[in-house]
């Protein structure tokens, strides 16, 4: 039945209108083996302080690799100085430490060891973060960009975190976040058990203590800011983490849209925190995947009473927020069948006939810049849909494809611009042995 709705509404309310708009106004791009011509075709977005770079999936090459040379093009020429990414603050301040030329500092554990390990510990990820590092080199301390996670998984790191900076600024201090966090600590390695105790269990939480040592580096801020700006941020940012992470792991259990809307409530707020930071000519590029990057009111995640990232955006930057979107037709993708399970190279179908992507696939470009801003007005009416659009995250099903990985949107409200790449292919991880050539510093070492 659903089939035939659909076939219904291409003939009734032109399909094939959105196919020849689509062909009419999707700008050819370079290819990717030409980054810097690839990159200069985003220029138009140069203005905006808030770039958001998606992805249809975590296992695509040329997702990473087109993220890489627009943003190359955004700081190179547009002056942006923070790439802040969908990964746990802890690993992204080593990927900072390196670029930004930053003594490296004591860690926990090993970076990006959690699953899914091929998302950032990946060849086109070090290749970007090693050219990051070269840019930096040259320029004043205070010019050089920044790289930053923006996620809330880090529950045990950010303990850590939080611990050895107070150890080497204040020991009293350290002692008594020490006793705050003593109850949590035992949890800190398998979170979810925490918050199956709390919330089915009858076990205590640690809110309160988590929410005092959070206001206690807040309320002496003045004399850390004076030691050392960076390292109280990271700090305070890490206290943050840990606070929402009690909390995430409580309400976890009570449904999805709750634990979405905080966990994109965190990583929103670590944006404008960093933008605050940087100061008022800060500019960020984010690379996060779609169902993040896009204005979730437009997609049956906001219908339900999800909200993400883009949207916050908007709505605090108003057109300062550009939202572009990415996605493919075929090829391969980097993923895993279940969560925490091994990673697979698997073939990517082609999209379905009622979707978005069949749409582009019809259009005949084989890579393309589709932008509707302005004065597009007969293009946006033709991407309002709603139709189906596909998302690919660590797991790919494609045996259950329709329900696992297809929802409705309206594009035209999701997106400002999208990226068309009709064939793609995985990501190729990193092994465990060190990046040739690389220094000890290296983030990506073991």
């Amino acid at each position: 039945m659903a089939d035939t709705s659909y076939q219904d509404r291409d003939r009734k309310d032109g399909f094939s209108g959105l196919v020849a708009a689509l062909r009419d106004h999707g700008e050819p791009l370079p290819g990717l083996d030409r980054a810097e011509a690839f990159g200069a075709a985003f220029d138009r977005f140069g203005d905006a302080r808030v770039v958001l770079l998606g992805e249809a999936t975590h296992g695509t090459s040329e997702f990473y690799r087109a993220r890489a040379a627009i943003t190359r093009r955004l700081i190179e020429h547009h002056g942006f100085t923070v790439v802040a990414v969908e990964a746990d603050w802890p690993d992204g301040a080593r990927i900072d430490d390196y670029v930004r030329h930053r003594a490296p500092r004591p860690w926990r554990g090993p970076a990006f060891s959690r699953f899914p390990t091929w998302m950032w510990r990946n060849e086109d990820v070090a290749a970007f973060v090693h050219w990051l590092h070269r840019h930096n080199e040259t320029r004043a301390e205070a010019e050089r960009v920044s790289f930053h996670g923006l996620d809330l998984y880090s529950l045990g790191e950010s303990i850590h975190a939080v611990l050895a900076y107070l150890d080497h600024v204040d020991p009293d201090a350290a002692a008594s976040a020490r006793r705050r966090y003593a109850r949590l600590t035992p949890w800190q390695d398998d979170p979810a058990r925490y918050g199956r105790a709390v919330a089915g269990q009858g076990q205590d939480s640690c809110e309160d203590a988590v929410v005092a040592q959070l206001r206690d580096l807040l309320a002496h801020r003045l004399r850390y800011l004076h030691r050392d700006g960076e390292a109280w941020f990271d700090a305070v940012q890490n206290a943050r983490i840990v606070r929402a992470a009690e909390l995430y792991y409580r309400i976890m259990y009570r449904g999805a849209t709750e634990s979405w809307n905080l966990r994109d409530r965190h990583m929103f707020g670590t944006i404008q925190a960093l933008l605050a930071h940087r100061g008022d000519a800060a500019k960020v590029v984010i690379w996060a995947h779609n169902s993040h990057v896009g204005n979730a009111a437009a997609t049956a995640m906001g219908w339900e009473g999800q909200f993400n990232i883009g949207e916050l955006c908007r709505m605090a930057h108003g057109d300062e927020a550009v939202l572009i979107g990415f996605g493919t037709d075929r090829g391969t993708v980097a993923a895993a069948s279940d969560w925490d399970g091994d990673m697979e190279v698997k073939t990517v179908r082609p999209a379905r006939f009622d979707s978005y992507e069949h749409a582009f696939a019809r259009a005949g470009h084989p890579l393309s810049l589709t932008d509707w801003r302005d004065r597009r007005a007969a293009l946006r009416a033709h991407l309002r849909g709603p139709l189906r659009e596909r998302a690919i995250g660590v797991i790919y099903r494609p045996e259950t494809e329709l329900a696992s990985h297809y929802f409705e949107a309206s594009l035209a409200e999701q997106f400002d611009a999208w990226v068309w790449f009709e064939e793609t292919r995985a990501v190729m991880p990193l092994g465990h042995a060190p990046v040739h050539g690389a220094p000890e510093t290296w983030p990506f070492g073991l």
